[in-house]
C-alpha cells in the first residue's frame, strides 16, 4: 500500500443496501486515523429522497457523543435559519465531509477543542459522501463552510468569494447544483452575530428559491 492511498474509506463502503447499509458499514470505518480518538462515527441523517443535502465539515463535540449530525448549538441555529429561509429542516438530508470528530485537548480532562480536518482526511472520507450523494440524488447541495467546500470543490475553494451564488460542478461523477454559505458555527463565533445570522438566512433563501 503506497503513501498516497493508505488513507481511504473505499474498502469499507458497501456496494448496495441504501442508507441503512451505509450507516452500518460506516460505524466500522478505519479509513483514516480519526476513528481512534472519536467516540463513534457520525453518519448523515434525513430523508433518502431529500431534494436538498446539507454538507458540513465534521461532527462536533455533541455530535460525537450523540452519534447524530448537527445536534449541537450550530445545528439548532441551522434549523432555525433553514425554517426562516423557507426550507423545512425535516425534509433535508444533513451530513458532513468527515464522519469522525477531530479535536485536541489543552490538558487531560479539559474540554475537547475542534480541530479542522486535513485535506488528506477529507479525501479519505470522500467515498462516504459520494455514496450518500448516489443514494439521495439531491437536486441541490448546500455547502456549509470552507472545509466542506474544499472537500467537494477542491483546495482553491473560498466561501467568502462564492457564498450565496449558484454553482454547477461535477462532484463524484455527478453534475450537481450547489449553493455555498458559511458554517453555522461561524455565526455563533461572529462579533456581530445578528448580521452573520441574517447573511446565512439570505444565502439559504437562494437555495429555497431553487427548490421552489
Amino acid at each position: 500500500m503506497s503513501a498516497e492511498d493508505e488513507y481511504t474509506a473505499e474498502p469499507f463502503v458497501p456496494e448496495r443496501g441504501g442508507l441503512p447499509a451505509l450507516r452500518r458499514a460506516a460505524a466500522d470505518c478505519r479509513g483514516c486515523p480519526l476513528h481512534r480518538d472519536a467516540t463513534q462515527t457520525v453518519f448523515g441523517e434525513g430523508d433518502a429522497d431529500a431534494r436538498v443535502m446539507l454538507v458540513g465539515e465534521q461532527p462536533g463535540d455533541q455530535e460525537d457523543r450523540q452519534g447524530k449530525p448537527f445536534v449541537g448549538p450550530a445545528g439548532k441555529l441551522l434549523d432555525r435559519a433553514l425554517a426562516e429561509a423557507g426550507i423545512d429542516p425535516a425534509e433535508a438530508y444533513v451530513t458532513n465531509a468527515v464522519k469522525h470528530f477531530k479535536f485536541t485537548r489543552a490538558e487531560p480532562r479539559k474540554r475537547r477543542i475542534h480541530k479542522a480536518p486535513s485535506l488528506r482526511e477529507m479525501t479519505a472520507c470522500g467515498p462516504w459522501l459520494a455514496a450518500e450523494l448516489a443514494v439521495v440524488e439531491p437536486e441541490l447541495i448546500v455547502v456549509l463552510g470552507a472545509t466542506a467546500g474544499k472537500a467537494l470543490l477542491g483546495s482553491s475553494f473560498r466561501v467568502t468569494q462564492v457564498r450565496g451564488s449558484v454553482l454547477e460542478e461535477e462532484i463524484h461523477g455527478r453534475r450537481e447544483r450547489l449553493v455555498p454559505t458559511v458554517h453555522p458555527s461561524s455565526v455563533l463565533r461572529a462579533d456581530d452575530r445578528e448580521a452573520a445570522y441574517r447573511g446565512l438566512v439570505s444565502d439559504l433563501e437562494t437555495a429555497a428559491r431553487i427548490l421552489s
